[in-house]
């Protein structure tokens, strides 16, 4: 947790003075057993009914002066904490912006998400009741056994061994309860998991009939879960009733003790009744302590998986050149790369090489698996070659600043994603201050311009998350439209035409090929007949390209396109 306490230097003022009004409150808690030993003492045993009556006022006014500055306390943490919280949420979320694929893929979206919710809230109460309770308490139990001593000795000798004994269980079972926490966290992960596959695809659940399959997985995941968290409660159940039995027993000890010094006269029955009390200050405050040092156990393993995500060191490092102006009369040039995700045994993409002049369409093509995604997100660098080398105008794009090689591309992924929010907004994502005009541009080149004249409010029709309340093939356009709005030098279509029909497909592709602006165009497809007009296509099997060429000497030239071509097309479609 040290390494997260970095963030909350910006509130030193409130972490010095939550802990600080807390032991004042504090403070004027040991002073009420006194004033409750005179009373006995002077007041009741003396029948002095002004001194009961004065020390009664004194005992509002301390129970007053308690309550605001415990207020106060509360309000300074408060601040602190969520203040804390907040920065570090954000260092974390942009943190994780910075990763590559790669990174992702590791990690796992179910896991960042359990940092940023679950995890950062339980730091937040730990950072919270810290700065609340964990001076204050031992403040009390010190306190309670000094003013034991200014009372009896003998009596106080009675406070020190309950307080050794407690010590002993309270951070035994800390200890010892630490990694089970962890634990329970990562089975929680797994359940996140599940969980987040089941409501993902849901639909796909339903079409197989695999409900009951996917609830007994889940009840397993779960019932593991539910085990972990049983047995690690069943251990920091232990704390309160041993602390219970500690006290209790230390109580009928004072009890015991002090009959017996005030029946020899060497202590009154007020400072009994003092001593009582302080024994029950330190009871309640050693069962809140327990509890803080459970809630701290919990927040040391969740920062610590917190700072397992911030150790997390990038791959990629964003170079300083531009990659704008061209050195080079290709955009693109992909020399003997290789590229080997992530803890894999073998590349996905082996000795590729291709070079590509402004304004070309280059296809892409294969079997499932055979790396033409993987080819794509190599040349905007979403994954860097292990080998070779990928080239923007002449530039290395490890070379180049990421943000600038990024704004140089319009990519449209497999998966169609929007957002929630008007057809206008998502299209900004592409340019932030794109005009209407602009937006009707490019939805009419993506053929999405239908979609938006059905619609009431036209441009202002609000899109549900995920794009919910569309087909398939409106989300596909819409992400092209979003692509399309910037004018981008390079334009990459990654199998996102695939929900179109053959004529939206086909009037797509043309209206691409006559953009004013001179694009060059990657299109990623499973249809031979979404490229076979692409200057150049682009045959991959295996991770190997095994073809380059027009379509027509592909035909003549490479086995691999013309099985393809030939699965899609009857012989009558060939002529």
């Amino acid at each position: 947790m040290k390494k997260l306490l970095v963030y909350i230097k910006d509130y030193r003022k409130e972490c010095v003075l939550a802990p600080l009004f807390k032991m004042t409150e504090a403070l004027f808690e040991l002073f009420i057993p006194l004033v409750v030993a005179s009373i006995i003492d002077k007041g009741i045993g003396g029948g002095d009914t002004r001194h009961i009556v004065n020390m009664c006022m004194i005992m509002g006014a301390l129970g007053l002066m308690g309550l605001i500055c415990s207020v106060t306390a509360q309000y300074f943490s408060a601040k602190a904490a969520i203040g804390f919280s907040a920065k570090v949420r954000r260092v974390l979320f942009d943190h994780i912006q910075n990763f590559s694929y790669s990174e992702l893929d590791e990690t796992g979206t179910s896991t960042l998400i359990t940092r940023l919710t679950s995890d950062l809230n339980q730091v937040q109460n730990g950072v919270n009741l810290t700065l609340r309770l964990f001076l204050r308490s031992p403040f009390i139990v010190l306190g309670a056994m000094i003013m034991a001593f200014t009372i009896d000795f003998r009596a106080a000798m009675i406070f020190v061994g309950a307080i050794v004994l407690l010590s002993v269980v309270v951070f035994g079972i800390m200890l010892g309860c630490i990694p089970l926490y962890n634990k329970t966290q990562q089975k929680l992960d797994s359940v996140l998991d599940i969980t987040k596959e089941n409501l993902t695809g849901v639909r796909i659940l339903r079409a197989f009939c695999k409900e009951n399959d996917e609830i007994e997985e889940f009840q397993k995941a779960n019932d593991t879960l539910t085990s972990m968290q049983k047995f690690t409660g069943k251990i920091s159940a232990l704390m309160n009733p041993l602390t219970f039995i500690i006290i209790n027993t230390a109580i009928i000890v004072l009890i015991y003790t002090g009959a017996l010094e005030v029946y020899q006269g060497v202590l009154t029955q007020g400072a009994v009744v003092a001593l009582y009390n302080y024994m029950s200050q330190i009871l309640t405050e050693l069962v809140k302590l327990a509890n803080l040092i459970i809630t701290l156990t919990k927040s040391a393993a969740s920062s610590k998986r917190i700072e397992d995500v911030l150790e997390i060191k990038p791959s990629m490092t964003s170079g300083e050149k531009s990659c704008d102006n061209a050195t080079s009369e290709y955009i693109v040039e992909i020399n003997n790369a290789y590229l080997r995700y992530k803890n894999a045994a073998d590349y996905s993409l082996s000795d590729i090489n291709l070079k590509v002049k402004p304004g070309e369409t280059v296809g892409i093509i294969g079997g499932t698996g055979s790396g033409k995604t993987s080819l794509v997100n190599i040349i905007a660098r979403f994954y860097d070659v292990e080998k070779g080398s990928v080239l923007i105008n002449g530039v290395n794009v490890k070379e180049c600043s990421t943000e600038k090689l990024r704004s140089f591309f319009g990519i449209v992924p497999q998966k169609a994603v929007l957002f929630k929010g008007s057809v206008r907004d998502n299209i900004r994502w592409g340019k932030k201050d794109a005009s209407d005009s602009e937006i009707r541009e490019a939805l009419e080149i993506a053929q999405a311009k239908e979609i938006i004249d059905k619609k009431e409010n036209g441009l202002d029709f609000e899109i549900e998350q995920n794009g919910k309340n569309l087909s398939g093939g409106q989300r596909q356009r819409l992400t092209i439209a979003r692509a399309i709005v910037s004018k981008p030098k390079i334009l990459i279509l990654d199998d996102s035409s695939s929900a179109l029909d053959y004529a939206t497909d086909a009037k797509l592709r043309k209206a691409l090929r006559n953009m004013k602006n001179s694009t060059t165009v990657f299109i990623v497809s499973q249809r031979t007949s979404s490229i076979q007009y692409a200057d150049k296509i682009v045959v991959l099997d295996d991770g190997i390209a095994v073809g380059v060429g027009t379509h027509d000497r592909l035909l003549k030239s490479c086995e691999v396109y013309r099985e393809i071509y030939d699965s899609q097309f009857s012989a009558e479609g060939k002529k």
